[in-house]
């Protein structure tokens, strides 16, 4: 189990499922960005409209299968602030057992299409607290 603090559930759909009967893997990416935007939404206070990074990297390990009418839980933190990146850390669960663990790097842009720019000094406060 890890030490990341914050949590959100998701239920697997139907539409998660593939043929084999598990969820997809290219599904887990899903889960990692819907927790990205209920932490934006939960600690950072920002809505969809607002949440101005762009997913620059992304990496899964898969280790178990998750089923449909399975309940799964995200849990992240923050494992490096840059000037104008951030660098989060996941682990995906099904009670608890580990699915997969993943990174992703998210840089702060110019939403008007003028390249990346510092994170706003309140979000790194904010997420000061969820470092692990």
């Amino acid at each position: 189990m890890s030490t990341f603090e914050y949590e959100t559930e998701i239920r697997v759909r139907f539409r998660d499922v593939d043929a084999m009967h598990h969820v997809n893997n290219a599904v887990y990416a899903t889960y990692l960005e819907q927790a990205r935007v209920d932490y934006y939404a939960d600690v950072l206070g920002v809505g969809l409209d607002d949440i101005d990074t762009v997913l620059v990297n992304l990496e899964i390990d898969y280790r178990s299968q998750i089923e449909l009418d399975d309940t799964v839980t995200v849990a992240m933190g923050v494992r490096d602030i840059g000037k104008s990146s951030v660098t989060m850390g996941y682990e995906v669960r099904v009670g608890d057992r580990v699915a997969a663990t993943a990174e992703t790097v998210q840089v702060y842009v110019d939403s008007d299409g003028g390249g990346s720019r510092p994170l706003p000094a309140d979000w790194v406060d904010r997420m000061e607290s969820y470092r692990v």
